[in-house]
């Protein structure tokens, strides 16, 4: 057993402040999965917020937990770089897939070009009636007063279709999209979606990737198209990408659409549950919602963390970072940063500045489809409030177990509708 196994067993469901600091490994799954994860940030914000673990699965990381300290980090990529990954994991080495990421200028900033017309204004104002008929078709299949998993029906099932949309992907197999981009985050285990890295290798490379190249083909041998494969296969800095690049831009853009939006759907509803006066306030304010959105996704933050590597020493609030270190700028954290946010742990659907979260994180990594997934949620939550009194929670949630990606793997509910 390893120091840092150690050490997790005796952190796990105890005070985090009485556990000495240099037996803290926040990257422990077990943490998420018990949604026991918050205090611990806490207690390094208040005396550690740049904190060194020395030994955990992933071997030694520094913590990085405060907003100002995140965004000194954010915005220097010169020295913090992304490459050779975003997660504390390094990348499998017979399985080195490229992202971009996970790279830094100039091929970064070329290859994001690329594909970010999928979400300029324009494209955004003829995406949203389909989004809109997309979410009334699948709120108006949903049962009435009885139980079920609303992250199968709703989360997994709208963030599908826009994928779908968005690669212009067969729309039948959908569900495809939502469930190569958990094998690629999943951590492999004997109860888990995948058992080990090799079975999760094995799919990508047998399901994922030859079903993306035959779509690859046909579009590069077709006038360029508004979809991302097409805009991948006319692109100048991608057309000659080899096989590997082109998986890992696929997944990044796969979980990339999949993670933010699906999470923040589940832990929307979530939220409004467990504080009931701002469900109330939501209800006879729904104009409230475009600022109910960016709120939920500071709450959630579906990813927790990205990692840098520093290129170079520096010091950073007092602590001295070395060359090749990790450092993990942890999102959550941040977002629950009292000398950046007001009240940062209540949840506030009409916060005067919404949008000071670090969800999306910042700087030229900053994610280019927040304006879309912002637009699904706004859209969802439009047409919820046509249809339904309350969307109500009936059992506790199933979370992720996983550091990196905070959600939701089921969520029971009821729909209550409103009254005639």
């Amino acid at each position: 057993m390893s120091v840092a196994e150690r050490e997790f067993n005796h952190m796990f469901g105890k005070d985090p402040y009485s556990i000495p600091l240099e037996g803290y490994d926040v990257s422990q799954p077990e943490l998420f999965m018990s949604g026991t994860e918050l205090p611990y940030f806490e207690r390094l914000r208040k005396e550690a917020p740049v904190h060194y673990c020395n030994d955990s699965e992933n071997g030694p990381y520094w913590s990085v937990t405060r907003y100002k300290d995140i965004m000194e980090v954010e915005s220097n990529p010169a020295v913090f770089s992304s490459e050779p990954g975003i997660t504390l994991a390094d990348p499998e080495p017979d399985f080195d897939i490229s992202m971009f990421i996970a790279m830094d200028e100039p091929k970064h900033g070329d290859q994001r070009k690329t594909v970010q017309d999928i979400v300029a204004p324009t494209s955004l104002a003829n995406l949203e009636p389909i989004i809109r008929e997309r979410i009334e078709g699948i709120l108006d299949t949903l049962p009435l007063n009885e139980t079920f998993d609303w992250v199968d029906k709703v989360s997994i099932e709208l963030t599908g279709q826009m994928l779908a949309t968005l690669f212009d992907f067969p729309f039948e197999q959908r569900r495809k999209l939502t469930y190569w981009s958990d094998v690629a985050t999943t951590i492999p285990g004997p109860d888990a979606l995948i058992q080990s890295i090799e079975e999760r290798q094995n799919i990508l490379l047998t399901e994922c990737l030859p079903a993306f190249t035959e779509l690859w083909n046909q579009r590069v041998n077709e006038p360029p198209k508004g979809d991302l494969i097409s805009m991948l296969a006319h692109g100048k800095e991608t057309r000659d990408m080899g096989p590997m690049e082109f998986m890992g831009n696929l997944m990044l853009l796969i979980i990339g659409g999949n993670d933010t939006t699906r999470n923040s759907l589940s832990g929307g509803v979530l939220f409004l549950n467990q504080n009931p006066d701002q469900y109330d306030k939501l209800r006879a304010h729904p104009e409230l919602i475009p600022k109910m959105i960016p709120e939920i996704i500071r709450y959630q933050t579906p990813l927790t963390h990205m990692r840098r590597t520093a290129t170079e020493d520096y010091t950073l609030n007092g602590q001295n970072i070395k060359k090749g270190d990790k450092v993990a700028m942890w999102f959550l954290s941040g977002n629950r940063d009292p000398e950046a946010i007001e009240n940062p742990d209540d949840f506030i659907i009409d916060r005067e500045r919404p949008r000071q979260h670090l969800s999306f994180g910042f700087g030229i990594h900053r994610c280019m489809g927040n304006r879309l997934a912002e637009m699904q949620l706004r859209v969802t939550w439009e047409e919820i409030l046509k249809r339904f009194e309350k969307v109500e929670v009936v059992g506790d949630p199933v979370r992720n177990y996983s550091p990196f990606v905070r959600g939701y793997a089921e969520l029971p509910v009821q729909l209550r509708p409103i009254a005639k």
